[in-house]
């Protein structure tokens, strides 16, 4: 399936560019035919390509499980392509597909020298990137408050198991609780500093 320079338009990452300059984008690409089972990145890799679906179907999986399945048309490891960042996810063709691809470095180098095709490209990538953190703080936020809700009402529950009379089943029922309790504390969650910002730890010792 060729992709038009239209069709590019209904992707959001797309808009704002000119159909001239999506045409001179679309000629740095290369096309591929890839069956069903097609492996086109692996989690933990370096990012070396970005894709677009044309057509067909890709899984986004962790492990074995997926998590997403895209569709045609759909850019697939745009964040990586132009970061760098090493990707959280193995995208695998779940049938026959046909793929536009370009290097990572080709892709710095047409944007290195097509600059007002880079500016709303990378425009449009990081309105993207800005409305996924909105959705995962909103969504972190949500967990929170469940977590914390979900920690009080074990609490009282196990007040009340420890109230009762003792039976084997209570017992169960309490040491169950208390590991929860326990294992749901903000001691055990582990917490990562933010690389580009500085950051220090103060430990009970002093």
């Amino acid at each position: 399936m060729a992709v038009r320079t239209l069709d590019l338009h209904a992707i959001p990452l797309f808009q704002g560019i000119t159909e001239q300059h999506l045409h001179a984008l679309l000629g740095a690409f290369e096309t591929l035919a890839l069956p069903a089972g097609s492996v086109l990145f692996a989690a933990g890799s370096e990012p070396e390509h970005f894709h677009i679906l044309a057509s067909g179907e890709v899984e986004l999986r962790e492990g074995d499980t997926a998590r997403f399945t895209l569709t045609p048309l759909a850019p697939i490891g745009e964040l990586g392509a132009l970061t760098g960042l090493k990707r959280n996810t193995t995208a695998v063709t779940t049938q026959p597909s046909e793929v536009y691809r370009i290097g990572r470095a080709a892709l710095v180098d047409f944007f290195e020298r097509h600059g007002d095709v880079a500016f709303p490209f990378e425009h449009n990538l990081l309105k993207l990137v800005a409305l996924k953190i909105r959705r995962d703080v909103r969504r972190e936020g949500e967990m929170r408050a469940n977590l914390i809700r979900t920690q009080k009402a074990m609490k009282r529950l196990l007040d009340r198991v420890m109230e009762a009379p003792e039976t084997p089943l209570s017992k169960e029922v309490a040491d169950t609780l208390e590991d929860l309790i326990e294992h749901n504390k903000k001691g055990h969650y582990l917490v990562e500093p933010s690389g580009p910002l500085h950051s220090s730890v103060r430990l009970d010792s002093g």
